[in-house]
């Protein structure tokens, strides 16, 4: 089950990201552009998107476009909420107890994608590359000089 803590784990690896306190919980932006945030039941959301808001934690991420909120909540109905306010769209929110880790890595990801501006997109780009680069070769090619084999 994934906690809050992971969003800020995950943000908090993003080239530029930085948490903030709001009025309505946790926010992460990069360069001042919000990408990711804690829900809050305000008011303005519709009864009962705001029962669940109430009830369990649910972040909310900005994506591409509309299509792809659409498509989340779509496929995964149980995880996925659909809109919860006009303002900030395009967004999926999601609830946080249903959501992978892996997919909560993509999402949160994702949305900092978004809103990062091309310098620092090129920076996380670089430091994934780098990372590639420095994995170990554990193809069975190394073993092609006469040593063993891990082949049975």
């Amino acid at each position: 089950m994934a906690t809050l803590d992971d969003v800020r784990r995950i943000a908090n690896s993003l080239p530029g990201s930085e948490e903030r306190a709001t009025t309505g919980g946790a926010a992460w932006f990069v360069r001042r552009k919000l990408y990711a945030w804690e829900c809050h039941p305000w008011p303005s959301i519709p009864d009962d998107i705001r029962a669940i808001l109430a009830s369990e934690l649910v972040v909310a991420v900005k994506v591409a476009d509309r299509v792809d909120g659409f498509a989340l909540v779509q496929m995964e109905p149980d995880v996925f909420l659909r809109t919860t306010t006009p303002w900030g769209e395009p967004k999926v929110a999601f609830r946080l107890a249903a959501i992978k880790a892996d997919h909560l890595a993509e999402l949160v990801t994702d949305a900092w994608r978004v809103q990062a501006p091309k310098y620092l997109r090129h920076e996380l780009d670089a430091v994934a590359l780098g990372a590639q680069a420095t994995e170990p070769n554990t193809s069975h090619d190394e073993y092609a000089d006469g040593g063993e084999s891990l082949e049975l």
